[in-house]
């Protein structure tokens, strides 16, 4: 029984559903892969035994019905009955086989429009149908062993794309790839405009940083999609809810943001940030708490506390002085003066500027360069680095949270993040 081996062991966790079928009693069970075994240790569950993670259930049965749908789809197209061949179509048999790589490359598109979850990628799935179909009717001269091969081909293509994307479906506003030696998150916000950061996506990505930590990933690399990298907080969110209840929702927000950060403080393997554009506010004061920044050369940084009356954030007002010196930090913290990446790379806020046109490439050589290291050579260099400092980072985020309450709190809080709101696209 799943339950009791949960409440012997202290409290085992799922990693994903693997599988489902039904009982000889016609009843669903799912095959769950808990979090640190592998697949030797996979148990048939009911449903009323996942009833704390129905999370991963909804996320497989979504994937499940897309691939029963393109199966079905698959079969149907190999099961249409061959047209006669004219003498045109024997002698283009590479016109043929283009077809066939054609029809496979649609499906493909039309099963990655799913996954990605983007309109656009839906519709030209579905214009490409009357390109299938014609197609279909050009292979269906190839032989019943080619027409093997190629469903056999599709098939593992299909496996390796789901493979490929599964993580994503736990998560609305961020995406996760685990890569050979480390964890990718991509800021890819939904919810809000140009990465910015809401309840909800803070704890997506402690969340993915959580099984980051307990994975055999050497480290994380935090990215974005698209051409901002994060613009801080989502104040939209926040002034919605400050208007109802403003001392509860100035807590909430505060004490989100003190866990949030703190799961930097205390994610024990090296963090790498890759700044492909602005970074603002909060995903500015972040920075410091990675272990190295790479940014794009067109990238620039800016903590515009003031202009919407709010106080430093993300330990910013410990790190700031401590690796740019006190009269820097002023000047970011106090007045918002913009940095250049090459500015932002001379105070130390920046590890290294990449030429934007290679920049996704020079991070990813740099990256594998990286996880060749022995993991724990890894851990145990960042440890001394960032040991001695823990304590005071946890102490200096408990202080601006405190703050934040406090300002957030007041009537003129809320006053000066809606004058921000009304001239925000000045600044992101």
């Amino acid at each position: 029984n799943a339950s009791g081996d949960r409440d012997r062991s202290g409290g085992l966790r799922v990693e994903r559903i693997v599988d489902k079928r039904k009982n000889k009693k016609g009843k669903v069970e799912y095959l769950v892969r808990w979090r640190g075994y592998g697949s030797e240790g996979d148990t048939w569950e009911p449903e009323s035994h996942l009833s704390t993670c129905m999370v991963y259930v909804h996320d497989f049965n979504r994937q499940y019905i897309e691939r029963q749908r393109d199966a079905m789809l698959l079969r149907s197209t190999y099961k249409k009955k061959p047209r006669p061949q004219t003498a045109l179509q024997a002698s283009t048999c590479g016109e043929v086989k283009g077809q066939s790589h054609f029809l496979t490359g649609l499906l493909n598109l039309k099963f990655a429009a799913f996954l990605g979850n983007s309109p656009l990628m839906e519709a030209v799935a579905a214009s490409g149908m009357s390109g299938v179909q014609s197609a279909v009717g050009g292979a269906s001269a190839v032989t019943g062993k080619r027409r093997l091969e190629e469903r056999c081909a599709f098939d593992k293509r299909l496996r390796f794309s789901v493979r490929q994307t599964e993580s994503a479906y736990r998560y609305r506003d961020i995406v996760v790839k685990k890569q050979d030696g480390f964890t990718h998150i991509l800021l890819t916000t939904k919810s809000s405009e140009n990465n910015t950061l809401n309840p909800e996506v803070m704890k997506e990505i402690q969340s993915a940083m959580a099984t980051a930590a307990s994975d055999d990933s050497k480290m994380v690399l935090l990215g974005a999609v698209g051409s901002v990298f994060c613009c801080g907080l989502d104040f939209l969110y926040f002034i919605r809810r400050l208007t109802d209840d403003r001392k509860k929702e100035s807590i909430k927000m505060a004490e989100t943001i003190r866990t949030f950060v703190n799961t930097f403080i205390q994610f024990r393997k090296p963090i790498v940030a890759a700044v492909n554009g602005p970074a603002v506010g909060l995903g500015a004061a972040i920075l410091p708490l990675c272990d190295v920044v790479w940014a794009n050369e067109k990238a620039w940084f800016q903590t515009p506390y003031t202009a919407y009356g709010q106080t430093p954030d993300a330990c910013s007002s410990f790190t700031f002085p401590r690796i740019m010196g006190l009269a820097s930090a002023n000047e970011l913290l106090l007045s918002g003066r913009k940095l250049t990446a090459q500015e932002a790379c001379s105070k130390g806020l920046v590890s290294q500027v990449l030429w934007p046109g290679t920049f996704t490439q020079e991070v990813m050589v740099r990256i594998k360069e990286l996880v060749t290291v022995d993991s724990l050579v890894l851990r145990e260099s960042k440890a001394l680095m960032r040991n001695t400092s823990r304590s005071a980072l946890e102490q200096a985020n408990e202080r601006e949270c405190e703050s934040l309450k406090r300002v957030w709190g007041s009537s003129q809080g809320t006053d000066s993040i809606l004058q921000y709101l009304q001239r925000r696209t000045e600044l992101c």
